[in-house]
């Protein structure tokens, strides 16, 4: 087994900017990753097996929730420090960050934000500690990008909903014990619904054969005539907007998280150009490589700015769902052009599991596309900065 030699680049000295806080959180991140992910995470990639033991590290570090108050369960951090969490969770494999930004921004977020105290209560502090695992149910069969056209649906019966539909690409949907699911009400309202495992009609089967995220378990929400008690209604907020509001701030963690896989196959590929011998010298002398590497290490710094000044805008409550957008977009590209070129600078060793580019590589082809595509993005820059919306 490979120790892990992770060292990560700051080549404009952002840590700077940081606070101690902020620094204390990411290093414990960053060692728990090392100790706990590297060792294991190619193996389990390989059995295409999400490793359900670190699921208690990942709440000890902060992971589930950390911008929850502490009344709920969580560490009660800002939101630069969820971002660094994200980030140093990623560089260790972005199925392993998924299943925390699912458990943070798509099921504790509208939990917190649009919940009754009494779900709240009932929720927050088990899935903070990892007790309960969730999942959130926008996307369907025949509507992702158009969440607005979805035809999952509950009517009233009593003192009970009857929620019937699917959805699909379900992160953590496998093992979670609760699901935040947006249903049409009959009026046409889209609503959120807390649905439970053991529901009778609730089934969640695995999605198998994946080439991506293969160390997270990916699944359906099948509703067959589930009855829903009417108090898991989500009661603060309706509409299309309660459920985009959840992926704004996944998104964040994303463009946050994607600098990790990125800084990843950066260090991969300068440590091994540097120990690489071709023709009587380190292939890391070559003017190519020396490209490659610079330019890698130049848009890693450049995403690293953005996803600190959109943190910093975020805390304040003045980021944009553009913004977001934007820098969701612009990191996740920088992050698959990174492990294509460290690839390269690894030629054949590249595509094997001892090293984790190519890992990285087929994870990022599904971040690239998951919770907004890279061409909708575009579109929703787009939209704001001209005011037309393309996309509709």
């Amino acid at each position: 087994m490979k120790p892990d030699l992770f060292e990560a680049p700051d080549y404009y000295n952002l840590d700077d900017l940081l606070t101690e806080e902020h620094k204390l959180v990411r290093d414990a991140a960053r060692s728990w990753v090392k100790r706990e992910v590297s060792p294991i995470i190619e193996e389990y990639a390989q059995r295409a097996e999400f490793p359900n033991q670190i699921i208690k590290g990942l709440a000890e570090i902060g992971a589930f929730g950390p911008y929850i108050p502490e009344t709920y369960g969580g560490a009660g951090l800002d939101q630069i420090s969820y971002g660094l969490i994200m980030q140093e969770i990623e560089r260790g494999d972005s199925g392993v960050r998924s299943t925390a930004s699912v458990q943070s921004s798509l099921v504790m977020y509208p939990i917190w934000k649009y919940g009754s105290e009494e779900q709240k209560k009932k929720f927050l502090p088990k899935l903070a500690s990892g007790e309960f695992m969730g999942c959130f149910g926008l996307t369907e069969p025949d509507h992702g990008s158009n969440p607005g056209g979805m035809t999952t649906n509950f009517k009233a019966n009593g003192d009970h909903y009857i929620l019937n539909g699917a959805k699909m690409w379900i992160s953590n949907a496998p093992f979670a014990d609760v699901a935040v699911v947006w249903a049409k009400n009959e009026e046409g309202r889209v609503h959120g619904l807390l649905v439970e495992r053991g529901m009778e009609g609730f089934s969640t089967p695995e999605t198998h054969n994946k080439w991506s995220l293969r160390a997270s378990a990916t699944g359906e929400l099948i509703f067959d005539n589930v009855k829903i008690p009417k108090e898991n209604i989500l009661p603060g907020k309706s509409g299309l907007g309660a459920p985009l509001s959840c992926l704004d701030s996944a998104r964040f963690g994303i463009a946050w998280g994607a600098i990790g896989a990125a800084m990843d196959c950066y260090d991969t590929a300068l440590r091994y150009a540097k120990e690489r011998i071709q023709f009587d010298k380190p292939i890391a002398a070559t003017q190519l490589q020396q490209k490659k590497l610079a330019e890698m290490l130049t848009e890693i710094t450049k995403a690293q700015l953005m996803a600190w000044r959109l943190g910093v805008l975020r805390e304040e409550g003045k980021a944009t769902s553009a913004q977001i957008s934007m820098a969701k977009r612009n990191n996740v590209d920088m992050a698959i052009k990174i492990a294509r070129e460290a690839r390269q600078v690894l030629g054949g060793m590249g595509i094997t599991g001892e090293y984790s580019i190519m890992r990285h590589m087929m994870n990022l082809e599904s971040v690239i596309t998951y919770e907004g595509t890279h061409d909708i993005h575009l579109l929703i820059t787009g939209y704001d900065i001209t005011g037309h919306a393309a996309f509709k």
